[in-house]
């Protein structure tokens, strides 16, 4: 067996708050946050409707400027980072991502090559390689050819995750990659991302509702609640009592032994 890939911080943030400016005021949605993601590890931003998880997959990608606090990516301060180095560093996948389902699978794909061809957008034999080999890593590569339009939700979760492998980043950030899906469809995908963590080396972070999955395949959570973000492994924060937050404690109680939440009696 070979030598495991040193482990080391790629996303770190300090004081970090975010929200959105106005001419007259900042609108803040969580603030204080500290995190600290080490690479090859799959994260999950929980929190309910409205909290900021969107928000703050846009801030750590630079399509949001944060409204205070320091972020920094791969050992380097975000807003430094040239936009063109950081699309080699970091790929984003937003549900709002899919407009072009009139392409096939494999040219949809093939636009995770963008920041790599030449000014005309000339796929290399390097480029197309890179491209099957992403189709093969999300088992599509049998739907290659097919419109993206004439898919399945899963199905096209998995081009989504293929086009940001494509783009060979070490860091993907994807906002809830399970949604309209049905259980067993929600497992496929997070255990496939799990899986890319483990054996591709790849740091995943994504935003999601699916509490009890994150709780049994992530190796960390960010806990975003009205009023602290917490931040640590599955282990350490049921341990302390975190989880139960995030909720308002009218209708439901988390149950640490079963890791699911349950209705009040």
């Amino acid at each position: 067996m070979g030598a495991s890939k040193p482990t080391y911080s790629i996303i770190v943030t300090k004081d970090l708050s975010i929200g959105y400016r106005s001419k007259k005021q900042a609108n803040i949605l969580a603030k204080n946050i500290a995190i600290d993601i080490p690479t090859g590890s799959l994260t999950a931003v929980i929190g309910i409707n409205g909290i900021g998880k969107t928000s703050l997959l846009k801030t750590l990608s630079k399509r949001l400027q944060p409204l205070a606090g320091t972020i920094e990516i791969d050992g380097a301060t975000l807003h430094k980072i040239p936009s063109s180095k950081l699309a080699k560093t970091m790929s984003l996948v937003l549900t709002e991502s899919l407009a072009v389902k009139t392409f096939t699978v494999e040219e949809l794909v093939a636009l995770g090559r963008s920041p790599y061809t030449n000014w005309i957008g000339r796929l290399s034999k390097q480029d197309h390689q890179i491209v099957a080999h992403a189709l093969r890593q999300t088992h599509i590569s049998h739907l290659k050819h097919y419109r993206c339009d004439t898919l399945s939700d899963g199905q096209l979760q998995r081009v989504m995750i293929a086009r940001a492998l494509a783009q060979d980043t070490p860091l993907i950030l994807m906002d809830e990659p399970t949604t309209h899906l049905d259980l067993y469809r929600k497992i496929e995908v997070m255990t496939l991302l799990k899986e890319l963590c483990a054996k591709q080396n790849k740091t995943i972070v994504f935003a999601s509702h699916e509490l009890e999955l994150a709780i049994q395949l992530c190796d960390r959570m960010v806990l975003m609640t009205p009023d602290v973000v917490h931040f640590g492994s599955p282990r350490e924060l049921i341990a302390n009592n975190k989880i139960g937050e995030i909720f308002p404690k009218d209708l439901i109680d988390f149950d640490a032994e079963a890791g699911r939440f349950v209705l009040r009696k």
